[in-house]
């Protein structure tokens, strides 16, 4: 018997349907705790899940955008929000910035791997192809903060976010320079940015910060 052959359009649907629910989820939270009502959890899950890959597609002048091309997924999002807010109705739930957390580093490693690649099969060198897919990973949580009305998580609370896209985008682009199975790359890449966010969150490793001295 044939071992089983995995389909890489498959595959990498896959990878966009999971990302785009665990940022919708983490953007779900973000909203529920500033108390939104359903059409801005509407809005804010959107931001995530769709706001970093609209970016790429824009600058890769790729068309039609990704949430177009699965425009489904806008009606399973919708249905989402409609159930969260109906299940935040029935019963009391305490949702800490944590809650909010692990959910979105999931999203970070799965959208890191997804924009990379889809870069690297426009043909951009390596460089290119880690930085859309930094931005495909951190763009649509950074939208989605900026409605919340707070400074960016990526850019102020000094834990490694955009530099754990960046390292496994890296993996990915080594995995697929020495002909590893595409699936083994996908892994490859979003289980390193999910482990090295994974890391920072639970050891509290914090990056070094400018600061300027209290003028005399």
């Amino acid at each position: 018997m044939k071992p089983p052959v995995i389909n890489f359009s498959t595959l990498q649907s896959a990878v966009e349907i999971t990302a785009t629910l665990a940022f919708a989820l983490s953007g779900l939270l973000a909203g529920a705790r500033k108390r939104l009502d359903v059409v801005g959890l509407c809005v804010v899950a959107g931001l995530s899940a769709f706001g970093g890959g609209t970016l790429r597609d824009v600058l890769l002048d790729r068309r039609p955008f990704f949430w177009v091309e699965h425009a489904d997924w806008l009606w399973v999002l919708m249905g989402l929000c409609l159930a969260a807010m109906l299940g935040m109705r029935r019963r009391h739930l305490a949702l800490t910035e944590r809650a909010i957390q692990w959910p979105d580093a999931l999203g970070l490693g799965l959208f890191t791997a997804n924009g990379t690649l889809v870069a690297l099969d426009a043909g951009m060198p390596a460089i290119v192809a880690v930085l859309m897919g930094v931005i495909t990973a951190v763009f649509g949580g950074v939208l989605r903060d900026i409605v919340c009305n707070e400074i960016p998580a990526a850019f102020h609370d000094h834990r490694p976010y955009a530099l754990c896209s960046f390292m496994g985008g890296w993996v990915l682009v080594a995995a697929v320079a020495v002909e590893a199975p595409q699936w083994v790359a996908i892994s490859a890449g979003a289980a390193t940015a999910v482990a090295l966010r994974g890391l920072a969150l639970w050891t509290g490793w914090t990056l070094p910060a400018w600061r300027i001295g209290t003028p005399r």
